[in-house]
């Protein structure tokens, strides 16, 4: 019809969605560059994959939560923490059964959400934050409020001493065993989300939850399944973040739940679920680790870093939004 004109993003909008997050990931290195000569060293790089190699298990978990149209899960701090606690608590049984028992704590913390927002359709965000609160409450009151030690939980044991040594083992030359793990994480996961039909599924479930209980989507299930893939990479990050510490504590794994969303809207993917992938999110955690590194590099202190990662969140949200209610998507 004349004069009716199709919903289309704007030119700025248009422009990133193009030039994609490797793009701006290869504008800051160039900045970088300008800023110090030794910033597109091999050694550089990867003290900034390692910095974010543990966010980006975490986000990797979280990303089939907000693919699903669930935002994101809060409880991810205190799952990552617990799992932790819980390894070093079983190290007196050996190695294997701690890390054992750390898994499926992470694992039980992600039925528990599955089944009440999945099935029961609780709020996933005000759900998940007291689970989180919850949590970190029965950790503090089992341990009292203090820290355990691998070397001391392990009895001087080898199990003790190989946790300790967890986060650094298995290297390949400067590649560390947290760095396979990211990478084996965003391939499988990169696979789930675009080749299975259970990816096909949450997109569809990320789109329209009612259409696709209409085509048959049991969607409990594949919402719930999101939550426990979350909470399972958080467990993994957890129990590495614990080994590299050397300590488990109710504090360990404070912050990764809005960096890990921050990386995920950075990535391209909509916090009103159905678009998006992994790559883009990998891209979002690199891009977040380069933005430190330059910070630190301009000598901007952690809590002016936090600002500025807070207002680059609330600046691409907004485009996000602003985008999806040009293609006629208000939910965003």
């Amino acid at each position: 019809m004349a004069g009716k004109r199709e919903p289309r993003l704007g030119n700025f909008s248009a422009l990133l969605q193009r030039a994609g997050i490797f793009a701006m990931l290869a504008l800051l290195a160039l900045v970088g560059a300008g800023i110090n000569p030794k910033f597109l060293t091999a050694d550089n790089f990867l003290n900034i994959v390692d910095g974010v190699v543990l966010l980006g298990i975490v986000a990797v978990g979280m990303a089939f939560v907000t693919y699903s149209g669930h935002f994101a899960d809060l409880s991810v701090p205190t799952t990552m923490a617990i799992a932790g606690v819980v390894a070093v608590e079983m190290l007196r049984f050996g190695l294997v059964a701690a890390l054992a028992a750390g898994m499926l704590t992470g694992a039980a913390i992600g039925c528990i959400n599955a089944v009440v927002i999945g099935r029961f359709r609780a709020n996933p965000i005000i759900w998940t934050l007291a689970m989180s609160y919850v949590t970190k409450g029965l950790m503090r009151w089992i341990w009292m409020n203090r820290q355990i030690y691998p070397d001391v939980k392990g009895g001087g044991t080898e199990a003790g001493r190989m946790f300790a040594e967890l986060y650094r083992a298995g290297t390949i030359g400067p590649v560390t065993l947290p760095m396979l793990v990211l990478v084996l994480c965003v391939v499988a996961g990169q696979i789930a989300m675009k080749r299975t039909a259970f990816g096909q599924q949450l997109k569809l479930v990320g789109a329209n939850a009612d259409m696709a209980r209409m085509t048959g989507v049991r969607v409990p299930r594949t919402v719930g399944l999101a939550f426990v893939l979350s909470a399972c990479a958080a467990a993994v990050a957890g129990i590495l973040m614990t080994s590299l510490s050397k300590v488990g504590a109710y504090y360990i794994g404070e912050g990764f739940d809005f960096d890990a969303v921050t990386a995920i809207v950075l990535g391209g993917m909509t916090l009103a679920g159905g678009r998006g992938d992994i790559v883009g999110v990998l891209g979002g955690v690199l891009l977040l680790g380069v933005m430190g590194n330059l910070m630190t590099l301009l000598g901007i202190d952690t809590f002016s870093q936090r600002i500025v990662k807070g207002v680059v969140f609330i600046a691409v949200a907004g485009l996000g939004a602003r985008a999806l209610r040009r293609l006629g998507r208000d939910d965003a």
